[in-house]
Formats: structure tokens, sequence, C-alpha cells
């Protein structure tokens, strides 16, 4: 008699749970409605009085309903790409064509299959490779043993590890493997330790900020590389890593200060467990002689006229040739994180063929002041990065950006300062997924997360107005 009513109560449970998350789904998307709305009305006269054609304007109605369904999360963000380019290629391209120019589809389609798009797909199997082979969960436990117990050197070494693996891999993996790790040293300190939450609160903003570190840490810098790129500004991984690795020092070491002086361990002892490791294997040995020369061949290969996109596909190919990833994993891999960055590329070239950019920008009354776009763009970066996917901010904004008529090096440093603002805009739970899976632990609120999460973005914006263009003006 038990199971009938087993099946029972989840049946009806079931409905309710679908329910809940319809509604939560229809109130987001209404507030993101009546955000826009409240976005456009002021600017109506504005729009009334640009010399928009045809083709511009439905670009602009492109972009509003991307922004709309990206802001509410109403329909998942891969299918939002997909709504973008059936768009483009149904609605947009006839009316461009109309003007006297004739876009090819393949124009539209490529942004699917870019060297952007496979540099990340190679990094997602570096990414899989490390975690089947279980050398993340060796390299983090290795990172707490060496810190001995001391809070303050455990607190910098979980920081350095979420941040050195989040370039490498997802921040969102990253974040639940090392809450794995750490949850169980909680039970080491006082119940009522402030450090705890410390502890906790230091693995999403860590994991957070490590994106930014490579190009391949977060979709935002893939989507600013391609961007550069098609304005003939190629920044290589080994350039990428030289422009964002001294912010990223910086802001881990505010972090880590922070914390500590928010969240005292007083007189707290970690004693990490001891766990007997085993030699390493030759799956790990080979899953690590492929990571190596994978990253060497980001950092080198441009000296020999090999794409980041084109050195990816050595670890593709390797992993799967040699049985250390399977068709199961290759179905795994994040395909919906791919498509995003692509809709945000693919809305970018038709704001680039259709000269919206222009347009709008030339109409501005202070178009001319490159000091008033830095300040706009940086401030609407940190508000949509806060409520919005960071790499949906990057898709809408970074756009609009490269259509700007800027000399190479200024378009560079505001396109850093964008993308390193969408990655340092984490006040809410739901700014990012590794703040929702360290809330969901239970350890953390948002009285403690939001502080933090304005202090990082205070830093980027900051960064992007002071110490950021003042090193990259001078490295460039």
């Amino acid at each position: 008699m038990k199971s009938p009513k087993i099946l029972c109560t989840h049946s009806h449970r079931q409905p309710l749970l679908m329910l809940s998350s319809l509604n939560n789904h229809k109130t987001k998307f209404w507030a993101a409605l009546a955000l826009i709305v409240a976005l456009l009305i002021p600017s109506m006269s504005f729009v009334d009085n640009l010399p928009l054609n045809d083709a511009q304007l439905k670009t602009v109605l492109i972009l509003c309903l991307a922004a709309l369904l990206w802001a509410s999360e109403w329909l998942p963000l891969f299918i939002v790409s997909f709504i973008i380019l059936a768009l483009e290629l149904i609605w947009l391209t006839p009316a461009v064509t109309a003007l006297g120019s004739a876009p090819s589809e393949a124009l539209f389609f490529a942004p699917f299959f870019s060297n952007i798009i496979l540099l990340f797909m190679g990094g997602f199997v570096l990414s899989s490779i490390m975690q089947k082979a279980s050398l993340d969960a060796r390299f983090a436990h290795w990172i707490l043993k060496v810190t001995k117990g001391k809070p303050s050197t455990t607190l910098l070494g979980i920081i350095g590890a979420c941040a050195f693996l989040s370039m490498w891999m997802s921040n969102t993996a990253t974040t639940a493997m090392m809450l794995t790790l750490v949850l169980p040293l909680l039970k080491r300190l006082r119940p009522d330790s402030p450090f705890r939450v410390g502890l906790v609160l230091a693995i999403p903003l860590a994991c957070n900020l490590g994106g930014i570190g490579t190009p391949i840490g977060t979709p935002p810098n893939a989507i600013a590389m391609s961007y550069l790129a098609g304005k003939g500004i190629e920044v290589s991984f080994l350039e990428w890593m030289a422009l964002t690795i001294p912010f990223l020092l910086f802001a881990l070491f505010v972090l880590w200060f922070a914390l500590l002086k928010k969240y005292p361990a007083g007189s707290d002892v970690l004693q990490v467990p001891e766990k007997d490791e085993q030699p390493f294997t030759p799956r790990q040995w080979i899953s690590v002689g492929i990571f190596a020369l994978t990253v060497l061949g980001w950092l080198i290969g441009g000296q020999f006229g090999l794409k980041t996109g084109t050195v990816a596909l050595f670890p593709i190919i390797a992993s799967f040739w040699l049985g250390l990833l399977d068709q199961n994993d290759f179905r795994s891999l994040p395909w919906d994180v791919l498509f995003m960055v692509a809709g945000g590329i693919a809305l970018g070239v038709a704001i680039d063929i259709t000269d919206l950019g222009s347009v709008i920008v030339s109409a501005l009354p202070l178009a001319g002041s490159y000091q008033f776009l830095v300040v706009v763009l940086i401030f609407v970066t940190a508000i949509l990065g806060t409520v919005m996917s960071n790499t949906a901010t990057a898709g809408l904004l970074i756009p609009l950006v490269v259509s700007l008529s800027l000399p190479p090096a200024q378009l560079l440093v505001l396109v850093l300062a964008i993308t390193l603002n969408c990655s340092t805009a984490m006040v809410l739970p739901v700014s990012t997924p590794p703040n929702a899976i360290a809330f969901s632990s239970g350890v953390i609120k948002v009285r403690d997360l939001a502080p933090m999460g304005l202090l990082m973005v205070f830093l980027g914006v900051v960064t992007a107005f002071t110490f950021g263009p003042l090193y990259w003006f001078a490295i460039i």
C-alpha cells in the first residue's frame, strides 16, 4: 500500500513544482518587460529622431527582443540565440538586400562554428578530462594540504585554487567541487565562528574572478575576442593573460584581505583531513600531457600562425581518440553555453552590417567624448551584469561598442573594461551560477554575499577608470 501512496504524492508534487517554476519565469518575464519599457519610453523621441532605415529598425527590434528574453530567462538562453538567427535569416536579410547589399546567409551561420566557439569547445573538453581523471580534486586537496590548517593561509589557498581552476574549467563545476571539499572543514570550526561564512563565501567569488584570466575562462571573454578580431584587433591567448592577470591577482588579494577582516578566524585552527594519495595512473599522466601541450599551444601557437581554435582541435581529437572521453561525454558538453555565445556574436553581425551602432552613437550629444562612453558603458555593465547573465550582458553591449568609430587602442581598452566588469558583477545569488550554488549550501545569506559582491563591483568599476586604462594603454 505504500508504493501507490508514494507515487500519488509524487504525482501531485511534480505539477506543483512545475507550476511554481512556471510562475517564477512569468514573474521574471514581466519584471524584465517592465524594465525594458521603462528604459525605452524616455528614449522614444530620441529613436524617432534617428535616421534609421528599415534594416536598422529591424535590428533594433531584434536587439530589444533578445534583451527582454535574456534578462527575463523566460526561455532558455540558447533558444534565444536560435531566435536571433531565425529573425536575421528570414526577416533582416531581405531588408538588407533591399538596400542594395546582398549578405550571404553564411555570414549569420558563421558565428555558430567560429574560431572562438572552437576555442571554448576545446576548453570544455579539457575541463571534462580533468574532472574525469580526478585531477581537479587532487589539485584542490593539495592546496588545502599545503596550507597546514592556518586559517589565513587556508583561505588564501582556497581562493587561489578556485581562481586557478576557473581559468581552465567551468567556474560552476569548480564551485561545486570546492564546496564538496570545504564543507567538511567547517565541522572543525566553532559553530559560531564567523570564519565559516568567510570560507564558503570565498569559493563563488574567487571562481567568478578566476574566469577573467584566460580567454576560455568565461563566455564574455570569448565574445570580446571574437568582436575584436572582427575589427582586425587580434589578441592572442598569451596577450589576453598579460592584459588580465595583474587585475585578477589584485582582485583576489582584495577579496582575501576583505574576507579576513569581515570574517576573522580568531583562535580557530583547521585540520585538513589526511588523504592517501595514490600514484598517478596512466590515464592521469595522459590527461596532464594533453592539458600541458594544449596550454603551450595556446601560449605560443600564434608565433607559428596557429589560431587558438585550431590548437583547440588537439585536445578534442586526442581525448576522444585515446578513449579518455566517450560519446556520452561528448553529448554532455555544455552546448547551451556555446550556442549562447554564438547568438551574441550573430547579433553583433547584424549591428555591424546595418551600421546601426554608428548611427546611434553619432546621434548622442556627447558621442565624441571617449570618457563619456567609458563612464556610461561601465556603469551600465555593472548594473546589467548584476541582474542578468554576464554572457547576455556582454552579448548585448560589446557588439554596440565595437561598432563605434574609435582608434584600435581605445576600442580594445573599452572592450576589456566592459568584459572585466561583466565578471565582477556578483552581488546577488542569481547573478552567477557559482553564487547560486554556494547560496544553496545554507551557510551564507544574502546579507553576507551582497557586501562582498558590491566590493567586487566597486573594484571592477574603479579599475576600469584608473589602473586598467593606464596599464592597458602602456602595454598595447
